[in-house]
C-alpha cells in the first residue's frame, strides 16, 4: 500500500487529465500513478481514455497491464471493444489483458485474434498463447524480467544467438515463439545479441518491429542507436514504430539522441512528435542526479 493520501493521488490524477499539461507533466503523472497502484489510481488512469492523444491512450493501457491489478480489466475490455479507438490503443489494451494473465479473458480475447486491425489481431494472439503458457508454466519467473517489466512473452530456453535469431526472423513460426527468442537476445545482452536484434527491423510485422524497439528502449544500449535512429528517420515506417524507437533514443539519452529526437519534435504524425517530447524529458531525467524516470514520483499541491 502507498504512503499517499487519497487526495495526493486524485490530484496527479487531476495533472494526468489536463489536457493543458504538457505532455511531459502528464507522462510523469502516469508513470507516478502506475509506481502507487491500487483502486484510485487506476480509476484515475482509466478517465483519461477520453483524451485526444493516442500516444497518451496506448501509455495507459500499458501502464494498467504492467500493474496486474484485475480491477482494470473492466477499462481495458472496453477499449479493447472500442472500434473508435486507434488500433495502436486497442493493441496495447489487448496486450495489457494479456499481461494481467486471468485465464477468464481468453474468450474476449479469441474474439479479437482476427481483428481487421492487424496490429490487434496479432496482439491478441500473441496474449492468449501467453495466457496459454501461463495456465501451464511452472516458472512463473521467466515472465518477470530483470528490466522489471511484465513481457508480452517469456525469454525462450535457449542461449545460442544464431538459433534465436533464426527463430525471430521466421515468419512461419508463431508470432510468440519468435517474440521468446526476441526476449532472450535481450537478456543475452552482447554486441552479437543486440546487431540479431536490430536484423528484426526487417520483420514484415509492424507490431513486431515496434517490439524490437521497445526493447532497445529496456536495454538502453548505445550500440543500438543506429538501429533505432535509422527507425525514427524512416518517414514511410509505422508511426507505432517510429514512436516506440524515439523513446527508446530518449531512454539511451546521449548527445547523438536528444540531437536526433529534436529534429522530429515538428514530425507530422502526433504519435511520433509527442513522443519525441517525452524522449527528450525522459533523456534529461537519464542525465540528472534525480531517481530514473519511470520511478520519478510527481510532486504535486496537495
Amino acid at each position: 500500500m502507498s504512503n499517499f493520501t487519497e487526495t495526493a493521488i486524485q490530484n496527479i490524477g487531476k495533472v494526468l487529465n489536463d489536457p493543458n499539461r504538457p505532455m511531459k507533466e502528464r507522462f510523469r503523472a502516469l508513470f507516478t500513478l502506475r509506481n502507487i497502484g491500487g483502486e484510485t489510481a487506476i480509476s484515475c488512469i482509466s478517465e483519461c481514455f477520453k483524451d485526444d492523444s493516442v500516444l497518451l491512450k496506448h501509455e495507459l493501457a500499458y501502464c494498467l497491464g504492467q500493474m496486474q491489478d484485475k480491477t482494470a480489466i473492466p477499462i481495458l475490455r472496453g477499449v479493447l471493444e472500442d472500434k473508435n479507438q486507434d488500433p495502436i490503443v486497442r493493441h496495447e489494451a489487448g496486450e495489457a489483458l494479456g499481461a494481467i494473465g486471468d485465464p477468464n479473458l481468453i474468450e474476449l480475447l479469441e474474439r479479437y485474434k482476427n481483428d481487421p486491425a492487424i496490429e490487434v489481431a496479432e496482439t491478441c494472439q500473441i496474449a492468449l498463447q501467453r495466457l496459454s503458457w501461463v495456465s501451464q508454466s511452472s516458472d512463473e519467473n521467466l515472465s518477470r524480467s530483470k528490466f522489471l517489466s511484465i513481457d508480452p512473452a517469456p525469454p525462450s530456453t535457449e542461449q545460442d544467438v544464431e538459433t534465436l535469431k533464426s527463430t525471430m526472423l521466421d515468419e512461419k513460426k508463431s508470432l510468440f515463439e519468435r517474440y521468446r527468442a526476441m526476449f532472450s537476445l535481450r537478456n543475452l545482452g552482447t554486441t552479437e545479441s543486440i546487431n540479431a536484434l536490430g536484423e528484426g527491423f526487417k520483420a514484415t510485422s509492424a507490431l513486431f518491429r515496434h517490439e524490437v524497439a521497445f526493447i532497445f528502449g529496456q536495454m538502453q544500449d548505445e550500440r543500438s542507436i543506429p538501429f533505432l535512429k535509422h527507425t525514427l528517420e524512416d518517414t514511410q515506417e509505422h508511426e507505432m514504430v517510429r514512436h516506440e524507437a524515439a523513446e527508446a533514443l530518449g531512454s539511451i539519452a546521449t548527445p547523438e539522441c536528444t540531437e536526433v529526437l529534436q529534429r522530429y519534435l515538428n514530425d507530422p504524425r502526433p504519435v511520433v512528435r509527442e513522443s519525441c517530447e517525452v524522449a527528450l524529458d525522459m533523456s534529461e531525467y537519464e542525465n540528472s542526479p534525480e531517481f530514473q524516470y519511470a520511478n520519478t514520483l510527481l510532486t504535486v499541491e496537495s
